[in-house]
């Protein structure tokens, strides 16, 4: 029988709703979409790109507390509200997923929740 166990880490802004900031299950982590807000809970102001350092930094912190890492990652869904903010985002994605390149879903949407224009959630399994 599986466990689920959740994961929580103060060095990533607390869930907004019901919901864990990533649960494992067996070896494998699944994480919670990650919106550009500190963990202070405070948004981040800035371009795209300052926004994607934020919400990659925390999903690594997630992870690490969950035992696992950014090398780990095997399947990214991004959701961006704006499309034209494609580019870059990818500039600073790729700063980080240079060798390992996870399989990765980058959709446009409507909205986000708390009107950001970035969200990020991850699959990754355990370090070994």
């Amino acid at each position: 029988m599986s466990t689920l166990t959740p994961v929580r880490t103060q060095l990533a802004p607390p869930p907004a709703a019901s919901y864990s900031q990533a649960i494992k299950v067996n070896n494998m982590v699944f994480v919670s979409g990650q919106i550009p807000y500190t963990h202070e809970n405070k948004p981040v102001e800035g371009s795209i790109a300052d926004k994607a350092e934020q919400v990659i930094q925390n999903v690594k912190n997630i992870l690490e507390e969950a035992n696992s890492s950014l090398n780990k990652i095997v399947k990214v869904n991004v959701f961006l509200a704006d499309i034209n903010d494609f580019a870059e985002f990818n500039g600073v994605y790729a700063k980080y997923f240079n060798e390992h390149k996870p399989a990765r879903s980058c959709v446009a949407v409507k909205s986000l929740p708390l009107n950001v224009d970035l969200e990020m959630e991850v699959i990754a399994v355990e370090k070994d």
